[in-house]
């Protein structure tokens, strides 16, 4: 069985990896009984689409910027390592 620190770290996980089929079903069962965990998740799913959303607008911004397509190119590449990590 997870413990919540193991769900939380899951949870956070599987926006970068994949999970395996263990964690995937570990995780689950734990959601299933831990009402924290899932609060976990909506949060976490809350902040990733307000994210995405944001580097939506950013891009609207840049292009009708003075900023050279270069420019504009090495700033969204930094961008996107930025939430990568």
């Amino acid at each position: 069985m997870l413990t919540c620190k193991d769900a939380s770290r899951l949870i956070s996980e599987r926006h970068e990896r994949p999970l395996s089929f263990r964690e995937r079903w570990g995780l689950r069962l734990h959601l299933m009984m831990c009402l924290y965990c899932r609060r976990f998740e909506r949060q976490v799913a809350l902040i990733s689409r307000a994210l995405r959303r944001l580097g939506r607008q950013t891009e609207g911004v840049m292009e009708g910027s003075e900023f050279t397509p270069e420019a504009r190119e090495r700033i969204r590449k930094a961008v996107a390592n930025h939430y990568d990590h």
